[in-house]
């Protein structure tokens, strides 16, 4: 039976960045923040939320567009008028250098400024307004007890913030005060929510976290359509399949859009293939276009370090140059989108729309197995943070393979218990049992490479979304411990 979708939605979550925030703003004295992190994960939500548990402050907040100065200055004098900014004290500027002052003139007088995308300054046509808010900026470092108001800047683009804010060259670098980097919500703040607005069910939490992972505005926009309790195809029709519907574009807005066309190839390929290496890329970019010299190396690196779309991973043990790393799409919703979802939802003015819902459905459903060892492993995470069960972690959960073809899923240290798990995840736990040995026999390969732990205790965890009594008997009488996600979460 489905919730109730009327209770209202909350604030989920984020406890140690909002205290952190809302002490910022009850210093009654200058400060220059920064709040970064991913598109829609809640940045400014935060911020109206510290600023509604302390002292009412005059805010004025101004969302930049990507646009000429013009179209900022128009932006920025609309925020004025909106907020109720006097024009007889502030006057509404003209020009980049008379915004630089008008925000000046604002934050001394109290106000917190707040300018969210902050990262289109870098943009070259823009550039000259960080110079001119350095002047401001470094004269209230010098007298800072004596202005009360601040600035508070938001951006999720990591490469050009890092260019305005962290660059030694650029006329801001060191200034800010304060640094909120904000993270997908943890488990708990997802199972939440789940709790109040849908179900829990391990096969609802996987399906969500494989599309939407820790983003929070994700989840509002499909408690909004009143389908985050639904059957999931209903959530997929009514959230990328409709003329309305609110995530059809997202990832083409964000993600796409500031590539400009460029490395859509290569980010298709790592969305579908998840875990390939740069030869895998090269071989398909080359049968692509045969005639082509695209240097992909250079495009790995673009993706990895400007844009931070693609992660590189080294298995356990191996050093940062190891030449056997495994590229991966770092953001679960936009592997979702070019893995399963973008080419369906491109189609559906020409085909039926139930045809393409049930082809997405069957697409996230293969993403589902990558994304069940991503969650098996922030839970192992998450569960040591907290000090939560048997298995208190001593190194990060990566997956383990080498060039004997040996592989696992997961592999955790407990090194003061001198234990060692390894892990197989499996979607569909028919597999777990019918895989066994071969599981086996992946891990007395690791440990004939990695004598070292000979002497530990060998565990060996059998994990799918959901086990029922039978399966769980037979992976016992195998010698492996069943896990499913009702055990990692029941007390979360």
């Amino acid at each position: 039976m489905r919730k109730s979708t009327h209770d209202a939605w909350g604030f989920y979550g984020r406890a140690g960045e909002l205290a952190e925030v809302a002490s910022i703003f009850g210093r009654g004295r200058w400060f220059f923040a920064r709040v970064s992190g991913r598109r829609r994960i809640g940045k400014t939500t935060l911020v109206q939320r510290a600023l509604d548990l302390g002292v009412p402050r005059q805010v004025v907040y101004v969302q930049i567009p990507d646009s000429a100065p013009a179209g900022v200055v128009s932006a920025y004098r609309d925020a004025l008028e909106t907020f109720g900014v006097d024009p007889s004290l502030f006057p509404p500027p003209t020009s980049l250098l008379s915004l630089a002052r008008s925000v000046e003139a604002l934050v001394e007088a109290g106000y917190i400024v707040a300018l969210d995308e902050f990262q289109y300054f870098n943009r070259k046509h823009l550039g000259e307004f960080t110079s001119h808010l350095q002047a401001s900026i470094d004269g209230f470092a010098t007298r800072s007890s004596q202005i009360p108001g601040g600035l508070i800047v938001l951006g999720s683009l990591h490469a050009d913030l890092v260019a305005l804010l962290e660059d030694r060259h650029a006329p801001l670098y060191n200034r800010t005060t304060d640094h909120i980097q904000l993270d997908h919500l943890d488990i708990a703040s997802v199972l939440e929510l789940l709790r109040r607005h849908a179900d829990a069910a391990p096969e609802r939490l996987l399906f969500l976290w494989n599309l939407f992972e820790g983003v929070p505005k994700f989840y509002r926009d499909a408690f909004e359509q009143d389908v985050l309790a639904a059957p999931r195809r209903s959530l997929i029709e009514r959230l990328f399949f409709r003329s309305s519907s609110p995530l059809r574009t997202e990832a083409d807005n964000w993600f796409l859009n500031e590539l400009r066309g460029r490395y859509d190839v290569i980010l298709k390929f790592v969305a579908r293939h998840p875990g390939c290496s740069q030869g895998d890329a090269e071989a398909h970019v080359r049968e692509l276009s045969r005639d082509s010299d695209e240097q992909v190396g250079g495009y790995f690196k673009v993706l990895i370090d400007r844009y931070r779309m693609l992660e590189k991973r080294q298995p356990i043990f191996s050093t940062a140059k190891s030449r056997t790393g495994r590229y991966y799409v770092r953001d679960n919703f936009l592997r979702a989108w070019l893995g399963a979802l973008q080419a369906p939802v491109s189609a559906m003015n020409f085909r039926p729309v139930p045809e393409l819902v049930a082809r997405a459905d069957e697409r996230l459903a293969e993403c589902e197995g990558h994304a069940l060892e991503r969650l098996v492993a922030t839970l192992y995470e998450e569960r040591s943070r907290k000090s939560l069960g048997d298995f208190p972690l001593s190194d990060h959960v990566r997956g383990y393979w080498d060039r004997k073809d040996t592989e696992l899923d997961l592999v955790v240290l407990d090194e003061p218990g001198r234990r060692i798990r390894f892990g197989s995840c499996k979607r569909n736990p028919e597999r777990l049992v019918r895989d066994g040995s071969k599981f086996a026999a992946h891990v007395r390969r690791f440990l004939d490479a990695h004598r070292c732990f000979r002497d530990w205790k060998i565990e060996l965890v059998a994990i799918a979304p959901a086990l029922d009594h039978a399966t769980r008997a037979e992976l016992q009488r195998t010698g492996m411990i069943p896990q499913d996600l009702n055990d990692l979460t029941r007390d979360l």
